[in-house]
């Protein structure tokens, strides 16, 4: 058994024997699987590119809400919005002012506290057995948000979601469970801030469950930017039911190691989802995006952008995986996956995977992999800019390409920002 996982079972007791309500049971069986069959290995095809004999080594303690917290990281960061601190809710730093009417949003530790069962089923959800991150997180996530619209609520103000690690005297694991559920005809905007106030090695695993009902719309955006010596593991499974659109960004921008598998099932008629997210691998950070996208209704759609970025001696991972299942009849896939290598210690593996099982669909897919174009830096060499500054002007093009599709004004000119403060922060054009 790897160290991680003897750690995270000797130093929770948060699963006594004598619960034996259904959660309790859960928790168990969760945990006992995870202990079965450990962390996975590079011999699992999902996890061939990432290796987590490094992270499997280390020994974590749990999550307390004791840590300090640097309150000028907040300053733009505006209301409503809650904050997690090392994984624990704070309420102190939250604000619920302005939270639309029709919205119910509140973290999950005041649910589990208050025993509302039916508000908490989705806490039972069994995992396949080799998924050793989504059986720990079953196992012991005791906070995370529960977000739910109300039929026909229509909300254009974003709700912030801040994730916020801190340095502690031990390195820290902390489990997050999130449920985002959109009722009839609904319409919201969330963002996910993963950040950092000090220098610290935790550990946080985050699990997102979404549910669009019929003709639901959700822009969902997600900025990671933890501490260099941080491990993010995230997955995020969405449901999209008929006319349902589901808009994604994803930024990662920070972490020694991050992991994120996004799954979604388009399994209504004409339901939509458009993804796209920028991956900087620099420094020596390590950088995995897995999409799995199941196609299980015709006259879907999907619409996935992404672009990776590689210096120093980091890595960036990208698998695209689309599906179009057996009745999907006149759905339409695109992916593009592009990715500049700017260093000879860098490296990028992308895998684009196309399955088609359905007639009369329209599907296509590109991946490639190379360096800054000589004619477009001869271009601006040539108008008296110097290399460095013309190598960052065509990186930060390059990743903003990302942002294009984002329809709401305000959030894209933060999310752009957010893109180019991190591109200038880390010098990327020398």
């Amino acid at each position: 058994m790897s160290a991680l996982i003897e750690s995270l079972r000797s130093g929770f007791v948060a699963l006594p024997a004598a619960d034996a309500t259904e959660l309790g049971v859960a928790r168990r069986n969760a945990l006992a699987a995870a202990v079965a069959n450990d962390l996975p290995t590079q011999r699992d095809e999902a996890w061939k590119y990432t290796a987590l004999r490094a992270l499997g080594a280390r020994k974590f303690a749990p999550t307390a809400n004791t840590a300090p917290f640097d309150v000028a990281l907040l300053a733009e960061i505006p209301a409503p919005r809650l904050v997690f601190v090392n994984g624990a809710f704070n309420s102190s730093l939250s604000d619920l002012s302005g939270l639309p009417s029709g919205i119910e949003l509140r973290p999950l530790s005041q649910t589990l506290a208050t025993g509302e069962q039916g508000s908490i089923d989705f806490l039972v959800r069994r995992f396949d057995r080799g998924d050793a991150f989504a059986l720990l997180n079953s196992a012991f996530a005791d906070d995370g948000i529960i977000l739910r619209a109300a039929a026909n609520t229509a909300s254009e103000i974003p709700i912030h979601l801040v994730f916020a690690g801190a340095a502690a005297d031990a390195d820290l694991a902390a489990h997050l469970r999130h449920l985002v559920e959109l009722g009839e005809n609904s319409r919201a905007s969330i963002v996910e801030h993963h950040l950092s106030t000090g220098a610290h090695q935790h550990l946080f695993n985050h699990l997102v469950e979404v549910y669009a009902a019929p003709g639901a719309e959700l822009l969902h955006a997600r900025v990671q930017d933890e501490s260099d010596g941080a491990s993010l593991i995230t997955r995020t499974d969405a449901d999209l039911s008929a006319n349902s659109r589901y808009q994604r960004v994803d930024l990662e921008l920070g972490a020694a190691l991050s992991r994120h598998e996004l799954n979604v099932r388009l399994q209504g008629g004409g339901a939509r989802l458009q993804s796209s997210g920028a991956l900087l691998a620099t420094g020596r950070r390590h950088v995995d995006t897995r999409l799995r996208i199941e196609h299980q209704a015709g006259d879907t759609r999907c619409d996935l952008l992404w672009r990776g970025l590689a210096a120093g001696r980091g890595r960036a991972v990208f698998h695209g995986g689309i599906t179009i299942h057996a009745g999907a009849d006149g759905s339409s896939a695109a992916l593009s996956n592009k990715n500049l290598l700017l260093s000879e210690s860098a490296e990028i593996d992308t895998q684009p995977v196309l399955e088609i099982h359905a007639d009369e669909v329209t599907a296509s897919h590109g991946a490639t992999v190379g360096q800054l174009d000589p004619r477009h830096l001869f271009y601006l060499r040539a108008r008296g800019i110097p290399e460095a500054q013309a190598r960052g002007m065509l990186t930060a093009a390059f990743c903003r390409e990302t942002l294009a599709s984002i329809g709401n004004p305000a959030l894209a000119a933060t999310l752009t920002a957010m893109l180019d403060a991190k591109l200038t922060s880390l010098e990327i054009g020398e």
